[in-house]
């Protein structure tokens, strides 16, 4: 019945920790990417209306006004302004360079510049992050006073990739945190109930597992969880060397640090407490272990 609880026991707390750790992490996820998507496109729609503004500036005009910034597709915006203007193309392409390398996530873009009338492409240019790839023509024509929108398109990569990029490390953040929580709840090897539950006479010691107590001429001497699944081992194997190896690892490898020294201090620590009886002592079998030696 013990070893089942335990087994359950320790089944529930990987479910319940794995459960918490996705809630968490999908919680914060969305908040985030939600929070950041919102924040990078209200920042860009400022540098737009910036963009309008100053290309009213460069054809003369510092009264009419950049119209509200028009969102027409997924990563495509569109400004309009509320009078006519003329613009030269090299002092358009001059503003949106300069205006959209301040958002950290635009390398890729094309600006095309439609007449409002019959929306045909009257001037258009795309611009990427290397510069080679760019595609300009016709820079020193300035252009005729008519009513213009201002179409720019962003390459999508780029909030995905930042996405991703949050994403991923997020899963890393996450497959770490999970690993830590594991070793941390990762339930220990358990002997079986039958050996917790029985009480071994060693000597004239009377060694009570399930209490983890020693029972010595009517006197009680408390034991540890640790020094009583040790000296159940021992119990187990009277008179038998016990490899240095096999104690180490039932009792310590499923915290994931073998510590030598760490025996040692119990083993001394049993030996003090057994020490009443002279018939009975752990000593060391150099090369190989320890054993219990009891003798009648």
């Amino acid at each position: 019945m013990y070893l089942l609880q335990n087994i359950l026991s320790g089944k529930r707390k990987y479910l319940f920790g794995s459960i918490l750790l996705v809630f968490i992490y999908v919680i914060s996820a969305a908040f985030i990417m939600t929070d950041s998507d919102d924040f990078v496109f209200a920042r860009r729609e400022v540098l737009l209306r910036k963009i309008g503004h100053e290309l009213l500036l460069q054809s003369g005009d510092s009264t009419s006004r950049v119209l509200p910034i028009k969102k027409i597709a997924e990563n495509e915006y569109q400004i309009r302004f509320e009078n006519d203007f003329t613009f030269r193309p090299d002092s358009l392409m001059n503003i949106t360079k300069r205006l959209l390398a301040k958002d950290p996530l635009v390398r890729d873009y094309i600006v095309n510049i439609l007449n409002c009338g019959n929306s045909s492409v009257v001037y258009g240019y795309a611009v990427s992050k290397n510069k080679k790839d760019d595609i300009v023509a016709c820079i020193g024509r300035r252009q005729p006073k008519a009513c213009y929108m201002m179409n720019i398109k962003f390459r999508p990569m780029e909030i995905n990739t930042a996405k991703n990029a949050f994403f991923l490390g997020g899963l890393s953040f996450l497959a770490f945190a999970g690993f830590v929580y594991m070793r941390s709840v990762k339930p220990r090897k358990v002997l079986s109930d039958s050996q917790y539950d029985s009480l071994y006479t060693l000597g004239s010691v009377l060694f009570d597992a399930k209490n983890r107590k020693l029972i010595i001429n009517e006197n009680t001497v408390d034991l540890t969880a640790t020094e009583t699944r040790i000296l159940l081992i021992f119990a187990s194997s009277p008179n038998e060397v016990i490899e240095r190896s096999r104690l180490q690892k039932e009792i310590w490898e499923d915290e994931g640090v073998i510590v030598g020294r760490s025996l040692d201090m119990f083993i001394s620590k049993l030996r003090k407490k057994l020490e009443h009886d002279p018939n009975i002592k752990i000593v060391v079998i150099r090369g190989k272990g320890y054993k219990l030696n009891i003798t009648s």
